[in-house]
Parts: structure tokens; sequence; C-alpha cells
């Protein structure tokens, strides 16, 4: 009887703390990430996303790129915006990623988002393969060491009319870039 009891009252403590638990220890279903590498815990939009960098949770703004804008409450959903945002996703998956500052761009934004340049254990750098695919404008505003990169892989997927490119009607913005037109 003293064993069914303290088994019990076990069970009672690990259901009452099963929240916080779920909340605060890492994902068991996903493997470690190797050393350097961390785990998308959210995929906010196109060109953000929230790591979980050894317990805590860091947003990430990709370096170079923009993406047109879904959570923006200043601004109506762009075109391709949602598109945007799941290519982000599907590409990354439960991929983990690797992070890079660029040395001639700041830490963070004035968001206090961390910059970074984000890459898949393949390699592939998303930032570029975001706007290689038409799902994002590389970014002039700011210098950033892969700015010609960018320009470059954008006028490619311009021409080819790839994405956004050719299901939108992309605008130049004050700052020498482009802005997604509203989602109609």
């Amino acid at each position: 009887m003293k064993k069914k009891l303290i088994a019990i009252f076990v069970a009672l403590i690990i259901a009452a703390l099963s929240p916080w638990l779920a909340k605060h220890l890492p994902d068991s279903r996903l493997p470690p990430a190797p050393p350097g590498y961390y785990h998308v815990v959210e995929f906010a939009d196109g060109d953000t996303i929230t790591v979980d960098m050894n317990g805590t949770k860091e947003k990430i703004r990709f370096i170079g790129v923009d993406t047109p804008e879904t959570h923006d409450p200043r601004k109506a959903v762009q075109c391709f915006g949602a598109a945007a945002a799941a290519f982000t996703k599907q590409r990354i998956g439960n991929s983990p990623v690797r992070l890079e500052a660029d040395p001639t761009n700041t830490n963070r934004d004035r968001y206090k988002r961390l910059l970074r340049y984000v890459y898949l254990p393949d390699g592939t750098l998303v930032n570029a393969e975001i706007i290689k695919q038409g799902y994002g404008f590389a970014y002039t505003s700011f210098p950033f060491t892969k700015l010609d990169e960018f320009k470059q892989l954008q006028a490619e997927a311009q021409n080819q009319k790839r994405g956004l490119w050719g299901s939108c009607t992309p605008q130049t913005n004050q700052y020498g870039g482009y802005t997604s037109n509203d989602a109609r």
C-alpha cells in the first residue's frame, strides 16, 4: 500500500510539473544540436526566427535579406509574405542552424534581435537562398560583406521572375531597396 501511495504521489508531482518541464527542458524529440548549432524554436516570418541558445531564447534577424511583411502592425500583409514565411520554415525544417555574425554589421538591430547569417548543416546559406528563390529582397540599407553577392542573386531572381518577382509588383523604397505590394 505504501509503495502505491508513493507512486501516486510521484505521478501527481510529475503531472503538476509537466507544463513547467516542457517549457524549460530541451525538446527530447530533437537530437542534440552539434556544437555551434542551435535549434529553431519559432519561425516569426521569412527573415526572423527564434533559436534556443543553450536555454536562452534569442530572436535572430537574417542579415542582408528582407522578406515581405506578415506581422508588422503598421503595414498590411504584403504579397508573398506568407509564402516567404512558409519557405523559410520548410527550408530549415527541424535542422539545427549555425549562426554567423558579419564583421561590418552591428551585433543587434534596434529591436534587440541578433543579426546573423543562418547556415544549414549542409552549408546552405538560408539568407542567400531566400533571395535566390525570389522570396525576399537584398537588404541594401546597411553594409554587410555579402551585399554584392545578394544583389546579384536578386538580379537573377528578378530577371527569371522567380517567386515574388513573377507574382507581385515590387516597388523601390526610400532606402534604395524594394518593398512588396499589399496582398490581395
